[in-house]
């Protein structure tokens, strides 16, 4: 089988969460709380011996920042690792080097599809100062679960329409046996997964941060119309909203 394992993360708490606020496109860093989250997942995936061949990231600072900290620990352990394994001589520098130099060079690709939703006129604000500045708007959203559109925000289609190229985009380029990173945000997230799941529908997530949705499925398979698309043996669902490395 050519697996490929996915793991989706939510970045770690930003300044923005911590305060509350509607983040969208805004570009809020971690919070010193959001940069220790980060350290113990990254500490957790290494304990598993987890390395990934590919990192995905959303470009905006909170999930960057995560992705960044992530691929500094997953180095790490792979040049420790490396110089475990190199044969104990006075040419162990040399072997370690070249071993690492083998491996296949591991960044962080920045993608705009794992933006966080691009919310117009609420970027940045509380629902109180929300509340505060656009009262009838306000009203009408707390008065009805339909969606309304938000002035100058993106409507719920364009986001499942970039989720469904970013997934898309992923299968077609990789489709060998590998593990890869996507570090994004808690209301794309849902798109993502439901595009990934082939549901018409997407499905409220309550995403900690720092969370991880792993699905590890048979590439070679994917596009078969047969009953393997039945078959769970081929498609699963590993961990969902895991977030244990925060105690």
């Amino acid at each position: 089988m050519k697996l490929i394992k996915l793991l989706f993360i939510r970045h770690a708490q930003s300044v923005g969460n911590r305060q509350k606020r509607m983040q969208g496109h805004r570009d809020f860093g971690l919070s010193t709380e959001g940069i220790e989250q980060a350290k113990k997942l990254a500490q957790r995936l290494v304990l598993e011996h987890k390395r990934p061949n590919y990192i995905y990231s959303s470009p905006l600072k909170r999930a960057a920042q995560t992705a960044e900290i992530l691929l500094t620990y997953a180095l790490s352990a792979t040049s420790t690792a490396v110089s475990n394994s190199a044969p104990s001589t006075s040419v162990t520098t040399s072997s370690s080097t070249q071993t690492q130099d083998a491996l296949p060079k591991l960044l962080v690709e920045y993608a705009d599809e794992l933006k966080e939703f691009q919310n117009g006129i609420f970027e940045g604000l509380t629902w109180a100062e929300a509340k505060q500045r656009y009262p009838a708007l306000c009203n009408a959203l707390e008065a009805s679960p339909d969606w309304i559109q938000i002035p100058g925000a993106e409507s719920l289609q364009d986001a499942r329409d970039r989720a469904r190229r970013f997934i898309q985009t992923l299968l077609t380029r990789h489709t060998e046996d590998t593990q890869i990173w996507i570090v994004t945000h808690s209301w794309i997230l849902q798109h993502l997964i439901a595009e990934l799941l082939g549901s018409d529908r997407s499905w409220r997530l309550h995403a900690h941060n720092t969370a991880i949705f792993e699905f590890w499925l048979d590439r070679s398979r994917w596009d078969h119309t047969n009953q393997n698309r039945l078959n769970t043996d081929l498609w699963q669902i590993r961990r969902f909203n895991d977030y244990r490395h925060l105690g």
